[in-house]
């Protein structure tokens, strides 16, 4: 789910962007939780690839906010 690229956010519309963006943070919730329940994950690079996830996204929205602005 995390391994969403730049290209293939910017095609998403900003409803769309919002939803996944609500998923991602749903999905890093549940794995903070599990790990700190002492399940830990079955891929230690998930919470890495959900961090870049929700960082690409809100990077894509805010500089389309900066381009309307001009």
């Amino acid at each position: 789910m995390a391994g969403l690229s730049s290209k293939e956010i910017r095609r998403l519309t900003p409803n769309e962007r919002q939803k996944k963006l609500n998923e991602l943070y749903n999905e890093m919730s549940s794995i903070r939780v599990d790990v700190a329940t002492g399940g830990g994950t079955e891929n230690p690079y998930k919470i890495r690839n959900v961090r870049r996830g929700i960082a690409r996204i809100l990077t894509i929205q805010r500089e389309e906010e900066l381009e309307g602005s001009k």
